[in-house]
Order: C-alpha cells, then structure tokens, then sequence
C-alpha cells in the first residue's frame, strides 16, 4: 500500500537509494579488513561514504601534484594532518599511522587512499614499493589490535 502522496516514481527513487547506501557499505565487507591494495575499479566517493557508514576514519591523499619522495610525504602530512613535528620520513609516516594515532584512544578503522602515486625517475618503483610497505606495516599493526585499515592507492 503506497502512502498519501507519494508516487511510484518517489518510491522507486527512496528503493534506488537505499540500495545504493546499501552497496556502499557492502563495499567494505568484500574487502579483507586490513590491506593495502590497488583502488581499480572502486570510486573514491564510495569508499569515503562507505567508510562514513559504518563509522570509520576516511584518509585522502590526491598525490598528483607529488614528483618526489619528499613531495609526496608532505603531502600525506599536509592531508592527513599531521602534527608539525613530523619528521617527514618513513619512519615517521609509520609512527603517525600507528602509534601517534593509536595513544590517542580506541578506533574504529581506517579507509585511506593514496591517489595518482608519482610514477616517474624522482619516485620510482623502489620509491612506491617503500611507501606502500609502511602502510603495509600499519595495516599489520592495526590487524594485531583487532581494528580495520585497509588503504587502496593509484599511480599517475
């Protein structure tokens, strides 16, 4: 039975909707909770909204602008609002990603995306390979105390 005033059409929209919502929250589900891989064929507005829907932290760094290694920590720090004394190294990206975060209280997960990682002389294959096993590193860390992080990344 359809309510006073509401068409089919309006309904069809609310169905359209809620489905949508559904699958982007499924999203995660089909994911392993902690790991690092490749964002293929996912949208960056889907797993923010995802991440949003089941109350996790969303970390978006769009690293186009990035053509070094350094570029491309300070723009992670710049993005993800790390504190001033950030070392700007690996190091210390690992020590944000996990301990900083970690004394700061019980999480609830993380998304994090890594958009257009440089592929160029100035940051190698080796280069990303590095990056990438921090945030392995941290996926581990938080794999250790139960709590989801899966970060997905994608190269210029």
């Amino acid at each position: 039975m359809r309510a006073s005033g509401t068409s089919s059409s309006d309904m069809h929209s609310a169905e359209f909707f809620y489905d949508s919502r559904r699958n982007e929250t499924m999203l995660l589900q089909t994911v392993r909770p902690n790991i690092v891989q490749s964002i293929r064929a996912y949208r960056v507005e889907d797993l923010m909204q995802a991440a949003q829907d089941v109350g996790q932290h969303f970390l978006y760094a769009n690293l186009t602008a990035a053509q070094s290694k350094q570029d491309v920590l300070d723009s992670i720090a710049e993005a993800f609002l790390f504190p001033a004394h950030f070392g700007k190294n690996l190091d210390a990206l690992y020590d944000c990603m996990t301990d900083l975060v970690n004394k700061a209280g019980s999480q609830p997960g993380f998304v994090v995306v890594l958009e257009q990682l440089p592929d160029n002389p100035r940051f190698d294959r080796e280069a990303r390979e590095q990056l990438l096993d921090v945030f392995r590193d941290a996926a581990d860390f938080w794999a250790e105390r139960k709590i989801p992080f899966r970060c997905f990344y994608s190269f210029q």
